[in-house]
């Protein structure tokens, strides 16, 4: 009995545990129903706003850089060419591949030997007219007295005709010896046409003789040029480029032996498109006198001349489009012809524009600037030029404005956002007269002062660069060691090394960054 009463009793607690747990899960259950039916409470809703680099616009008079690339070249370029064949026989010591010569200097003799023996005989056939000549002259003079001694001749024989008529009306003289006057006289007559006649040939004879001198002299003349043709000088002072010839070759006429350079008139080449080329034209219709700058990137220096657009190419070229413009350089002492180079060409101001970053220019022409509580506005601007990585822009209220220079598909109208300004710097001119701005509206003339550190890192790594020229590398020594160093030589310096030092954060115009906060931010 004990057994069974223990038994019941556990049965009993079992389905009471049983039946608790049943219960509160189904009390879970139903509180999970009513608050899925319910939805519960929304948490209240948060604005979001974005950090956004500004910078204020401002109106000025900007002159804009054309930027292209173009090739240098003489403007005085000399093909020196064989003139006549034959064995090179002497070669000046200059006359090698860059080797630079003076006008007059001789470069090159060929031997003068058939030159030599075609001026001697040309020389003796002179002679030989010239005796021809005196002969002639003489024959002449014997010719004109015999034609003089036969009319004197003829003379006679008509006053003898003359006086057997006489005779003979005074019943003197006979028929006969009238005949016989009058036969003498024909004969006179006869030897008077024949001495005209020798003295005509005469005077051809020396009409002959006189060309034949002419011709002489004229064969005279050539074997001289052909003799001098055997030596080459040098007609300007440059150097040479492209030599084909040692001592002892065999040229052949017209060869060509090496081109002469004056490596002291050089212009660039470049090529613009027909807006461009539009924009550097004056009222008048004709290219201006637009100052251009050609650089030339030489193991960590820049080669820079400055120069003057001088004339435009006469016609578009065969598959070419736009036009080929040609300036003229001024003291570009090393520069080559063939060299490759970029060319920034200053066009003519352009008034009441803004400069400011392409990114802050959307695809419709707008700008996001800053309204009232810090939301954006789009305000719709002109653009006018682009200039590297800027753009130059005009629009009906844009002056003063903060506009958004780090723009991304987040940001639009109505956006709230927190602004963070440029620092102020001083007011540099946009434009200098007279001086070119870097490509992308950089300006050229920015100094940096360097920390000791910097500046021993930028040295030992100039002076570690065993491809740079001494000439450079000295200049850049140079450079380096003063309070102030341009900033665009440190950047291109340190761009080489591979450690580029980044701007301050408030000024690096970088994309737009969320930033979680409350409605109130």
């Amino acid at each position: 009995m004990r057994f069974l009463r223990q038994s019941l009793i556990g049965l009993f607690l079992a389905a009471l545990a049983l039946g608790l747990l049943a219960y509160s899960v189904q009390t879970v259950f139903e509180a999970l129903q009513s608050r899925m039916a319910d939805g519960g409470h929304p948490a209240p809703a948060r604005e979001r706003v974005f950090a956004v680099s500004l910078r204020t616009a401002r109106l000025q008079t900007v002159s804009p850089v054309l930027q292209a690339f173009g090739q240098i070249q003489s403007r005085r370029t000399l093909e020196l060419r064989a003139a006549v064949g034959g064995r090179v026989v002497w070669l000046s010591p200059r006359f090698e591949e860059g080797g630079r010569v003076a006008a007059g200097e001789v470069l090159v003799r060929m031997d003068p030997a058939d030159a030599q023996a075609a001026l001697d005989r040309a020389e003796s056939d002179l002679e030989d007219a010239r005796a021809e000549i005196r002969e002639a002259a003489r024959a002449l003079e014997l010719a004109r007295d015999e034609l003089a001694a036969a009319e004197d001749q003829a003379d006679l024989r008509a006053r003898a005709l003359k006086r057997q008529k006489d005779l003979r009306s005074r019943g003197v003289g006979t028929e006969a010896a009238v005949e016989v006057a009058e036969l003498s006289l024909a004969s006179a007559r006869q030897a008077v046409l024949a001495r005209r006649l020798a003295l005509a040939q005469a005077e051809a004879r020396v009409d002959k003789a006189r060309t034949r001198l002419a011709r002489a002299r004229i064969t005279l003349d050539a074997a001289r040029r052909t003799l001098d043709d055997t030596t080459i000088r040098a007609a300007f002072d440059g150097r040479l480029s492209g030599v084909r010839v040692v001592e002892g070759r065999l040229v052949a006429p017209n060869e060509k032996l090496a081109d002469l350079v004056d490596p002291d008139q050089l212009e660039v080449a470049f090529r613009v498109s027909t807006r461009q080329y539009v924009r550097l034209l004056g009222d008048d219709g004709r290219l201006i006198p637009a100052p251009v700058r050609v650089s030339l990137e030489a193991g960590g220096a820049d080669l820079v001349a400055q120069g003057v657009i001088s004339r435009e190419g006469a016609a578009a070229g065969e598959g070419q489009s736009g036009r080929l413009i040609f300036a003229r350089l001024e003291n570009a002492p090393a520069f080559k012809p063939g060299d490759f180079v970029a060319v920034s060409v200053q066009e003519p101001p352009v008034e009441n524009v803004a400069r400011l970053p392409a990114s802050a220019l959307d695809a419709r022409g707008t700008v996001l600037v800053i309204g009232e509580g810090d939301r954006l506005q789009a305000l719709p601007v002109e653009l006018v030029r682009r200039q590297g990585d800027d753009v130059l822009v005009r629009g009906e209220g844009l002056d003063g404005r903060e506009v958004v220079i780090g723009r991304t598909p987040l940001l639009g109208p109505g956006i709230r956002v927190r602004p963070l300004r440029e620092r102020s710097e001083a007011a540099v001119p946009e434009t200098v007269p007279g001086a070119l701005s870097a490509p992308g509206g950089a300006r050229r003339d920015a100094m940096l002062e360097l920390s000791d550190e910097r500046r021993a890192r930028l040295v030992a790594f100039v002076r570690g660069n065993a491809r740079m020229p001494a000439e450079a590398r000295a200049r850049l020594l140079d450079q380096l060691a003063g309070a102030r160093v341009p900033a665009q030589l440190v950047a291109r310096i340190e761009a080489r090394m591979g450690g580029q030092v980044m701007p301050d954060r408030a000024s690096r115009p970088d994309d737009a960054r969320s930033d979680e906060t409350g409605g109130e931010g």
